[in-house]
């Protein structure tokens, strides 16, 4: 191997694992191995650092490629910056036979937590199954851009459903998109294709709101006729 390219990867394969090795660092990235992202008071909070630091921790493992800032409105939110990532860290605990990080806990109440709108698209934990699941049916593409658009299968099912795609497409915003669940913190699916599955589903029957909230009720007939999204 070239003497120049050995050093080079010595030196970034030093940087990453120094990043890393910091006690405040590791505790951050232990605490988004769960898959959820967090704020950096939360993560300050992990770390048991103050705030200030908490902030020159995250610059530097944004600066590694080890986290992604997700910003949604006025909060900014951290996670891991991909699936290599995770995979290196899980090794690394093995190595280090580490516990497995504990599970999160949101304190939303359970009765949001469970289905709501975000602004005019489902959110809560019905939101996140439903988005996965259209991934998961290989009906979205784009899972790791967080900008999503239709496969051909997926514009046939959908269109079988009653969603109508042209009309969706020619809306002045995003087609479809991760939009980050404050609850979960994991995506649901936003965009106008997220505004029109809503509509759908309420029209359909699938879903109920309520009159003054925002909280969403997932029916029997959602489960009996669509139990591939919604069970």
């Amino acid at each position: 191997m070239d003497d120049t390219l050995s050093s080079s990867a010595d030196f970034q394969l030093a940087r990453l694992a120094g990043a890393i090795a910091e006690p405040a660092r590791a505790r951050m990235l232990s605490c988004l191995m769960d898959g959820h992202a967090r704020t950096a008071t939360e993560l300050a909070t992990v770390a048991e650092v103050a705030a200030s630091t908490a902030s020159a921790h995250l610059a530097r493992l944004k600066e590694e490629r080890l986290v992604d800032v997700l910003v949604q409105g006025k909060h900014r939110y951290f996670r891991l910056a991909s699936d290599d990532v995770a995979s290196a860290l899980e090794s690394l605990m093995v190595v280090a036979g580490t516990p497995r990080t504990p599970e999160f806990r949101p304190s939303t109440p359970s009765r949001l937590r469970s289905a709501r709108t975000c602004y005019d698209h489902m959110a809560g934990t019905a939101g996140v199954a439903l988005h996965d699941r259209l991934h998961a049916h290989g009906w979205l593409s784009g899972l790791q851009s967080g900008s999503y658009e239709l496969t051909p299968e997926g514009a046939i099912a959908l269109e079988s459903l009653g969603v109508k795609i042209n009309e969706v497409r020619r809306s002045r915003r995003r087609f479809a998109c991760a939009c980050l669940d404050w609850s979960e913190r994991r995506p649901h699916l936003g965009g106008a294709l997220g505004a029109a599955w809503l509509q759908l589903s309420l029209k359909r029957g699938w879903v109920r709101q309520e009159l003054d909230g925002r909280a969403l009720t997932l029916t029997p007939k959602a489960q009996r006729e669509m139990p591939e999204l919604f069970a």
